[in-house]
């Protein structure tokens, strides 16, 4: 196999991948939005007829599952009761009186797509886009997500003060009063969620608290469903994280099939509902027993959660528990002071031990450069630099393989269909000129790991979300409106693709001639972040190759003159 051949692979390779993860995805997310058709009425509302999901105004408390030790939250699409509004410098949140839940987050910092003058909203009570966050007690006389609370006040703002408290209070219960406190402060996406238990009857009480995400299987607003057409598909769905287990996606699909392999009990980790950028966490204190879930309520709707037990309380006495939900963007290093794996969240791979770094170097260059634009230009010019001697013996090769292509020739036509005769001409041509066919690919293999993680940390890196570069690209995170980038580098690869020998089989030249418009189709729809990480690395490769190619056949007659004194 010449170097050609072993270029066009790994080329095919890295393609492949990306197609496949492009493919793969939508298949599952159209399965789901159908699904999610079929159950949902014309008008939008809730679908009251199931039989599996009461109506709000039915007593959701009848429905209860047992999950492991633990008897699970009742099923429901909830009810709605008095929005309470709270707006920190960070969010602005709807609370709801019917269940105590967070039924609408909105960033504040982070615009919409489509529209860069509103805020993404990342939970809504919404159909279509269904995700909230919801929590409450199991077991009876305690109150759960569709139980009634009670708060004084409808709007908290966060003035003078660095700190919003807003009490729910439930007292259906004449021996058990329940305070639910959220915690809002300043320049934070974590909000405290304390449960405030006072025993007033005449028995210890062990409550046992579950915090969970209500979502439905469809693709987030404002994300593509990902396919070579339409953009990269990314995970969106449930994820746990343990120190046994590590980090573990489940998606809806397994969900629906009750195949979903998690870890379901332990004493530390989180759980979390993840979409591209963005991620809501529950993360309870460490050395607390807890009992993880994932289940199908519906059709079209999916619970993720965690129940963590409280210590028991005495007759008069009162228990608390505080549980942190982060509810905001994959900035990894802020993440991982929160709880531990959390930045994992940023999913990197079996590549995660390249990534990071990278993306490490990449925010130091940034916080100088203040341009992701030219962050990232930067940084490829000095990962050719680190690359630059296996690039250079690659492209010695190359000019070598290029110089002895008529002799190549000459010993097709000499040897004609015999191809055995053919290899060995030919290997005795490479060793009377020193050549190695295979120069080229090691070092090439080498970097294609660098190239793969370099492609994921840019796909997965929040900081290029709306971050302009220059002129009409104003969101690295977003296709090339005006498809310039693309066109540049689909030029640039035919550029590179006319520098290098061409391949000596004719079927082989005309794919490595039709691989740039290739590349150029596919990469229109990508963000234009990759699009100008792939642009500036044929670009260099271009220049490099040049000068090797310049440089090379300037010393090729020297070299003959020298062999025929001899």
């Amino acid at each position: 196999m010449d170097t050609q051949r072993i270029i066009a692979l790994i080329v095919f390779m890295f393609s492949g991948m990306l197609l496949w993860e492009a493919w793969n995805k939508p298949q599952q997310t159209q399965q789901q939005k159908t699904a999610a058709a079929m159950t949902q009425p014309a008008d939008g509302a809730p679908n009251k007829g199931s039989a599996a999901v009461p109506s709000p105004d039915t007593p959701a408390t009848t429905v209860q599952v047992a999950t492991g030790s633990t008897v699970a939250p009742p099923v429901g699409v909830p009810a709605t009761g008095k929005r309470i509004s709270v707006l920190t410098d960070l969010l602005s949140v709807e609370l709801d009186t019917a269940g105590g839940d967070v039924r609408s987050v909105t960033l504040l910092k982070h615009p919409a797509r489509g529209d860069v003058s509103k805020p993404f909203r990342l939970m809504q009570d919404k159909a279509g886009a269904y995700f909230i966050a919801q929590s409450g007690f199991s077991g009876q006389g305690l109150p759960n997500h569709a139980s009634t609370w009670t708060v004084e006040g409808s709007s908290f703002t966060l003035g003078a003060s660095d700190t919003i408290e807003v009490k729910f209070t439930n007292l259906d219960n004449p021996d058990i009063a329940v305070t639910k406190t959220f915690v809002f402060r300043r320049g934070s996406y974590v909000v405290e969620v304390k449960h405030d238990v006072k025993n007033n009857s005449a028995a210890p009480l062990a409550p046992t608290a579950y915090f969970q995400f209500l979502r439905d299987g469809n693709p987030p607003e404002g994300e593509s469903s990902g396919n070579m057409f339409t953009g990269v598909a990314t995970y969106t769905g449930p994820a746990f994280y343990t120190e046994a287990k590590k980090f573990q996606k489940v998606d809806f699909t397994s969900i629906d099939k009750n195949k979903q392999d998690h870890v379901k009990e332990a004493t530390d980790g989180w759980v979390a509902m993840v979409q591209h950028y963005f991620v809501s966490a529950w993360l309870p204190k460490e050395n607390q027993k807890r009992e993880f879930f994932t289940r199908k309520v519906d059709d079209k709707l999916y619970w993720a959660g965690v129940f963590a037990a409280m210590p028991q309380i005495a007759p008069g006495a009162t228990g608390t528990q505080i549980m942190p939900l982060y509810i905001g963007p994959q900035e990894q290093e802020k993440l991982k002071l929160l709880a531990p794996g959390l930045d994992l969240v940023v999913d990197y791979g079996w590549l995660t031990v390249l990534a990071y770094p990278m993306f490490t170097v990449l925010s130091w260059i940034d916080k100088i450069v203040g341009n992701w634009g030219w962050t990232i230009i930067i940084f490829t010019i000095l990962l050719k630099l680190v690359f630059f001697p296996l690039n250079q013996k690659a492209g010695k090769s190359m000019a070598h393989m290029k110089h002895l292509a008529p002799k190549v020739e000459a010993l097709k036509a000499r040897y004609g269909d015999d191809k055995m005769k053919l290899n060995q001409a030919m290997m005795e041509l490479y060793k009377t000129e020193k050549v190695n066919p295979l120069g080229g690919c090691l070092p090439i293999l080498i970097q294609m790991p660098f190239l793969i993680a370099m492609y994921w940390v840019l796909l997965g890196a929040v900081e290029l979300r709306n971050a302009p570069w220059l002129g009409w690209i104003t969101d690295l995170s977003l296709p090339d409106p005006f498809y310039v980038l693309p066109v540049v580098m689909g030029a640039s690869m035919i550029i590179q693709t006319r520098l290098n020998p061409t391949p000596p089989d004719p079927v082989q030249a005309k794919v490595m001639m039709i691989m740039p418009v290739v590349f150029s189709v596919m990469f229109f729809f990508f963000p234009a972040g990759l699009v100008l990480y792939w642009t500036m690395q044929n670009i260099l490769g271009i220049a490099q190759q040049w000068y090797i190619n310049k440089t090379t056949a300037q010393a090729s007659p020297v070299k003959a003159v020298a062999t025929k004194s001899k």
